[in-house]
């Protein structure tokens, strides 16, 4: 018996001088983003036995698969509120793999906001309202990620593919993939983001739209796509004749709402 206690008590001597080693170690990984800090779940994370064991078991990563699966469920149901809970959980778990927040954004944005759009059992107006709303959900959920991510370059990628395609806010989309760009984005983001201030209803946004396709332009890295943009900005900045670009091309004068980003 009196060894069972001298053996307890090295234990918990060796545990008290070992405790502050384990925080220092715990804190340094937190700073390096390599261990996320505990959760704190409150009313969004309430998500049962299975959530709580992974929160505090350290299977948040297992768990958040079986989340993504559950959401694919009720995806193929055409449950979007389901689809949106799951993933919540999902996110909530694993919040710094963007890869889930490209997913649920997606779901609403698209998915959602499509099947409502075009769900002809609801009135014109109930539809054009819901898709505005799953469309801004999922606009929200990529700003979410970005909040937590703000150098996450595929975000903000996202974020501009969905600005110019859903909401039409040719600003904010441009902002968005000058963000992308400016955090390690591939050099087509650049590109875009001279595209989208072109659409833009904003002049400085033109003026921005301008010095960006100008100086690749001068790069030898113009398009036919860039051409018509910077064509269309020359002329809606009333830049000088001596100043122009001397290629020719079709001018848009106006958006065209239904055309995508220009692959080229």
């Amino acid at each position: 018996m009196k060894r069972k206690l001298q053996a307890a008590a090295l234990l918990l001597i060796f545990g008290v001088l070992k405790l502050p080693l384990e925080q220092k170690v715990t804190h340094d990984l937190r700073t390096m983003r390599l261990v996320d800090a505990p959760l704190h779940l409150g009313v969004k994370g309430n998500m049962g036995q299975m959530g709580l064991a992974a929160a505090f078991g350290g299977l948040r990563g297992l768990i958040a698969t079986i989340f993504q699966l559950r959401a694919h469920v009720e995806f193929t149901r055409v449950n979007w509120a389901q689809v949106d809970k799951y993933y919540g959980f999902v996110t909530q778990l694993q919040p710094r793999v963007a890869r889930y927040w490209e997913e649920a954004s997606w779901h609403m944005a698209y998915n959602a906001a499509s099947y409502y759009l075009y769900n002809k059992e609801l009135k014109a107006g109930l539809r054009g309202t819901l898709y505005r709303d799953y469309v801004q959900r999922g606009i929200d959920l990529l700003k979410e990620g970005l909040s937590l991510m703000p150098d996450n370059a595929r975000l903000w990628q996202k974020l501009g593919d969905l600005h110019w395609n859903r909401s039409k806010d040719f600003k904010a989309s441009g902002d968005a993939y000058l963000s992308a760009f400016q955090h390690g984005g591939l050099n087509f983001t650049e590109r875009f983001a001279g595209y989208a201030y072109a659409q833009s209803n904003d002049p400085d946004s033109w003026a921005k739209g301008y010095a960006i396709l100008k100086k690749l332009y001068d790069e030898k890295k113009s398009t036919p796509g860039l051409i018509e943009f910077l064509k269309m900005l020359e002329q809606n900045l009333h830049i000088p004749a001596a100043q122009r670009i001397p290629d020719a091309g079709p001018v848009r004068t106006t958006p065209d709402p239904q055309s995508g980003p220009l692959r080229q």
